[in-house]
């Protein structure tokens, strides 16, 4: 029996020597088995963790919504306090967007070389400090320039939309990345409500002293965000991303893959010849002119809106008095004309516009695909823009502005989503960066349309929207990629 025992242990000691690879595989357990950041995100699925990421990275666009809006609040409040000529309240817009568009591509290569997390906490903590010292601005001059710097902080804040899109599965993205509308419209509705009950009583300072509130209690819920487990394996950091997707996995009752976190460490992270190479140029070069035109429309939307509001330039067939005031008439210019309560009520409304249509951008995008859905949004939009140029009650307009406010914004949505879903997590951050810098562009360019052209003509200041909105409308047949249910690359 001893004898048959010590035979069998010297027959297992020699098949261990002949085959040492096949005991250490059942050892293991099959951990010679790999998956990708791709396949672990599909296999957790939606969860508790998503819900914590929409909740509050979705909050970006509150702080983003609220820093751009408040232009069209406070610029009759400005116009008044500093005697401003038109081209000077447009120039506080232009000076927003030209920050946003420096910081823009900047934003965009550190969080590709550095880490997306690191620059949207930045972003919070740069405008939330320069939109305080805003309300403290002594002059004119002052005041744009601190409002430049809030742009460049916001810039980075829009990198928060790269690191959402990262974590959501591909099945997802259709549904959640366009009900993100809804903290912008929160961050639209809150500056405007602030307008209403702040500015009248404790002036136009107090109203951006209070506004910042929101990106302070960000700053410290944002600790509980991970940083990207896309760009840490594309930077070589395998084992802090296999601990998020851990984290993620175990926050949604869920499993990873079998097997071990393998992809490539990538080294040219971050490099604009990826998005000018054989495979994204032309990719790229739409893409640049579509976020000009999306930035061109909203801001244009929104600029339009207040300046037609502020100055009584709508042909309105049942006016009220406080409508009857002129901006432009012979003995000058009116410099005070603020906004009245039913000015307030028709941009909150307008604002609702934002998410009125929600299901209806869900199901385009599911039926229609990215490409399509954009060049419905942008021909509707361009319909509408020549709408708003029409005799009215207040009513009508109130009802056409709403309904131009949901394609714009349905609009620059779609083009968030496809852009963060064409580029490689090695140049994803980069070419949103890029694109919102272009963008910038179209927004720095629509007030001095949208609030010193219309002065002389509506008509002419309403058709340069309609016909770029048309000329993109038909750029976007070249578009090569169409993004609907394709996995994120990786490289």
């Amino acid at each position: 029996m001893k004898a048959q025992l010590v035979s069998h242990i010297e027959l297992q000691e020699v098949e261990l020597k002949d085959n040492p690879e096949h005991v250490q595989q059942e050892n293991n357990g099959g951990e010679d088995q790999v998956f990708t950041v791709e396949e672990a995100v599909e296999k957790i699925g939606f969860g508790r963790f998503h819900i914590l990421l929409f909740c509050i990275m979705g909050s970006c666009n509150i702080v983003e919504a609220m820093e751009i809006m408040l232009l069209a609040v406070v610029s009759p409040e400005i116009r008044c306090e500093w005697r401003l000529q038109d081209w000077q309240v447009a120039l506080v817009s232009t000076m927003v967007f030209l920050g946003f568009m420096l910081c823009g591509v900047l934003s965009g290569y550190i969080a590709d070389r550095y880490g997306r997390w690191k620059v949207v906490f930045g972003g919070f903590v740069w405008s939330a400090y320069f939109s305080l010292l805003t309300s403290f601005a002594p002059t004119y001059g002052w005041f744009i320039f601190l409002r430049s710097m809030v742009g460049c902080g916001v810039a980075g804040v829009s990198q928060g939309f790269v690191l959402k899109t990262e974590f959501i599965p591909a099945n997802q993205r259709g549904v959640l990345l366009p009900l993100a509308s809804i903290f912008w419209m929160v961050g639209s509705m809150l500056i405007i409500v602030l307008g209403m009950l702040v500015v009248p009583t404790l002036g136009w300072r107090w109203m951006i002293r209070i506004s910042i509130t929101p990106s302070v209690i960000l700053i410290f819920l944002f600790k509980f965000i991970p940083e990207s487990a896309r760009y840490n394996v594309s930077a070589g950091n395998v084992d802090a991303a296999m601990k998020t997707l851990q984290k993620i996995a175990a926050m949604n009752r869920t499993s990873l893959p079998p097997g071990r976190l393998v992809e490539p460490t990538v080294n040219e992270r971050g490099s604009w010849r990826i998005l000018l190479g054989t495979t994204f140029r032309r990719t790229s070069l739409l893409l640049w002119y579509s976020w000009f035109v999306a930035s061109f429309l909203y801001y244009g939307s929104v600029l339009s809106s207040s300046e037609l509001l502020e100055k009584n330039l709508l042909c309105v067939t049942n006016a009220d008095p406080e409508h009857h005031v002129q901006h432009r008439h012979e003995d000058g210019l009116c410099y005070c004309i603020p906004f009245g309560f039913n000015d307030y009520t028709t941009l909150l409304i307008s604002c609702l516009g934002e998410v009125a249509l929600i299901p209806l951008n869900i199901g385009l995008l599911s039926f229609f695909g990215r490409k399509m859905t954009l060049t419905i949004l942008q021909l509707l939009a361009a319909c509408f823009f020549m709408l708003v140029n029409i005799c009215s009650t207040m009513l009508g307009f109130t009802v056409l502005l709403f309904l131009l406010r949901s394609l714009v914004s349905m609009n620059f949505n779609v083009v968030y989503i496809y852009t963060a879903e064409v580029y490689p997590t090695v140049a994803r951050s980069l070419g949103m960066g890029f694109c919102t810098s272009f963008s910038r562009i179209g927004g720095m360019i629509a007030p001095f349309i949208a609030q010193v052209l219309m002065s002389q003509s509506v008509i002419l200041a309403l058709s340069p929207f309609a016909v770029a909105a048309v000329a993109c409308a038909l750029a976007n047949f070249f578009l090569p990629i169409e993004t609907r249910g394709r996995a994120l690359l990786t490289s």
